[in-house]
């Protein structure tokens, strides 16, 4: 019997033993477990695929509590196109523009011929005057036609690039003084970025070519339709530039007076293609300007095809272009053909001024 008490004491030992421990043991165990599921949840690393390890869903159902699970990234929507921009107004105002240039040219030359025919002997005392106030009218009548119209050209790019250069004029001068298809203001931009140079060499260039040929253009065009042609080239240099820009979908900015000067070289060069031209740096390399015009014109090509960006090569080819059928055949369609025009403007000077010519005033004899 003594033996079969012990036996009995010992058993109901051991069981008060394991009902004390099992309570700490439920409440220890989840705990390990939920803490080992989230350790293996940081290490995930393939949620993109959406391939949960296993070990993370035993541990979550034994756990009996959900586990947060990252759902699988979804691209981004993708943006549609953005609308290419319309060039109707563009290409209005280049129409408009170019026509009211070679108006107002023809005003200016109707004007002055007839000044000098009423007033003949003020030039002369002008250039008297100019002569007696500073050494500077020796320069300026020194200077050729050409020379006098250029270096009025010169003056404004001049003051343009300075314009660059006051930091609170910028947002001014990028909105009105640089062409771009894509910008809210793009037509006031096609004569305004032909006068604007950010680079004093892009600058320098521009105006030395345009320099170089000035006398001769001037000699072949005149002083008025020069001015004509040169405004009316720089703003449609700029649309062709806008139409393929549009057509390729590289709408970037671009400014300078390249268009325009390229009008003026490519004139000069196809009028006189027997001239000889030279190199500043390589007097001694001398070449015909009709071979000049056709490696700028293939250069300028094979840029625009390839897509170079340096260069805005629509512009250069566009201007180019524009000066070669202006001497071949726009002279003729455009400005030999201004005689009504000129005639409406002089009844309507006529009609202003009530027949009268200048100095027959009351006072004159």
């Amino acid at each position: 019997m003594a033996w079969r008490r012990c036996v009995l004491q010992l058993i109901k030992t051991e069981l008060i033993t394991s009902a004390k421990a099992s309570p700490r043991d439920t409440r220890l165990n989840p705990h390990n477990q939920q803490r080992c599921a989230f350790r293996r949840e940081a290490k995930r690393t393939d949620t993109k695929k959406g391939n949960v390890p296993q070990e993370t869903e035993l541990a979550s159902s034994k756990v009996g509590g959900p586990v947060n699970v990252k759902s699988p990234l979804k691209p981004p929507p993708a943006h549609p196109p953005a609308a290419r921009p319309t060039l109707l107004k563009p290409f209005v105002f280049t129409i408009g523009f170019t026509g009211c240039s070679f108006g107002v040219a023809a005003i200016m030359q109707y004007e002055s011929l007839k000044w000098r025919f009423h007033t003949g002997r003020d030039e002369e005392l002008k250039r008297q005057l100019i002569l007696l106030l500073s050494s500077v009218g020796d320069l300026w009548s020194s200077l050729s036609e050409g020379q006098r119209a250029a270096a009025g050209i010169i003056a404004v790019n001049a003051l343009v690039l300075c314009c660059w250069r006051i930091p609170s004029m910028q947002r001014t001068m990028i909105k009105y003084f640089t062409s771009n298809p894509a910008s809210k203001t793009r037509c006031l931009p096609m004569i305004l970025s032909s006068f604007s140079h950010y680079s004093v060499v892009h600058m320098a260039a521009n105006m030395y070519v345009l320099w170089t040929f000035s006398s001769s253009i001037v000699s072949i065009l005149g002083r008025e339709q020069f001015l004509a042609v040169y405004l009316s080239a720089g703003v449609i240099s700029n649309m062709i530039s806008y139409c393929c820009k549009t057509a390729t979908g590289r709408l970037y900015p671009s400014l300078g007076a390249s268009g325009a000067v390229m009008t003026v070289l490519a004139a000069v060069c196809a009028k006189v293609p027997e001239a000889k031209l030279g190199i500043i740096l390589l007097p001694m390399v001398t070449f015909t300007a009709g071979n000049a015009l056709k490696a700028l014109i293939a250069l300028d090509t094979v840029g625009l095809i390839m897509g170079w960006r340096f260069l805005d090569h629509a512009a250069h080819l566009g201007g180019a272009l524009f000066g070669v059928w202006y001497v071949a055949y726009g002279h003729k369609v455009i400005w030999r053909k201004r005689e009504p025009f000129v005639k409406l403007w002089h009844n309507i000077r006529s009609h202003g001024s009530g027949g009268r010519r200048p100095g027959s005033g009351p006072g004159s004899l």
